[in-house]
């Protein structure tokens, strides 16, 4: 994968940077920084891709993402929502290392795969991550550490297999990028190896050795990953058949999709809807 380095604007007189970002579309590509970063969806849903983890992203959703983590949200493409989010990323070190914020370094640990937490508890800290938004300097700073230590306190979920704790080569900037792109506009087909190698300038065999080191899996897994959460989502939000749903997510036979559908979501897509529909 090809994360591009992304630069925060903190300057030197900041450690923390609290801010509404608001368009029609959540724009970073695949990205990394330094800093860590707690961002809270206000507005939109889509694909999340964090690390190695490709997932759905929707309104009222909070991740914290240790520095240097790869990530990006990328809206859904028939959606006319517009998007918002609140971002708060601050750089390493600022907090002490004492005994009462032990809780909070072994939440951040845990963040170097992304973490997410639950809405119900989302619900009640949301009022303490917008008060960020009108704070500077040490009231923004006792703020964070407030907010951090509540979170601490909460059931958190992993979201990538891999940790990305290190700076990924830079020579890897832009490949990430494509392909993501590559497979948005073209899941609903049958993608070729040779295809996306030759859109990264590469061979097949180094395009597989390429991806499966970055991103700790082989490139169709990945691959299946996306359309089976693509079919999640068409399950809930339309009234397509099964059928209709697995053509329409590029698989070519119903069998095939059945298994893999089981295998990412250990149920069958009948018994999904059925489960995720609101009554």
């Amino acid at each position: 994968m090809n994360p591009k380095f992304e630069k925060v604007p903190l300057g030197d007189k900041k450690s923390i940077l609290a801010f509404r970002f608001s368009s029609r579309n959540f724009e970073a590509p695949w990205h990394f920084h330094p800093q860590h970063e707690l961002t809270l969806i206000e507005k939109s849903n889509g694909t999340k891709f964090i690390g190695d983890y490709v997932g759905p992203f929707e309104k009222g959703e909070l991740v914290l993402l240790r520095s240097n983590l790869p990530h990006c949200w990328k809206n859904d493409s028939n959606s006319s929502d517009s998007s918002a989010s609140i971002v708060i990323q601050w750089n390493k070190g600022i907090f002490a290392k004492v005994y009462e914020l032990e809780g909070v370094f072994t939440m951040l640990k845990a963040a170097s795969k992304g973490i997410i937490f639950d809405k119900k508890d989302v619900d009640i800290i949301q009022s303490e991550i917008k008060k960020t938004l009108g704070l500077e300097k040490t009231a923004l700073y006792l703020q964070l550490q407030n907010i951090l230590v509540k979170l601490s306190e909460l059931p958190y979920k992993q979201l990538s297999n891999r940790s990305f704790i290190d700076d990924l080569p830079s020579e890897y900037t832009s490949r990430m990028r494509k392909i993501h792109d590559f497979i948005d506009h073209n899941y609903q087909k049958k993608i070729y190896l040779k295809d996306l190698a030759a859109l990264v300038s590469m061979s097949e065999q180094s395009f597989s050795r390429f991806f499966s080191k970055i991103m700790g899996k082989p490139f169709f897994t990945f691959l299946n990953e996306y359309r089976i959460h693509t079919a999640n989502k068409m399950l809930i939000d339309t009234d397509w058949s099964v059928r209709e749903i697995c053509f329409a997510c590029g698989y070519e036979s119903l069998a095939f999709f059945h298994r893999q559908f089981h295998k990412f979501n250990n149920t069958t897509p009948s018994k999904y809807r059925k489960s995720h529909r609101i009554k």
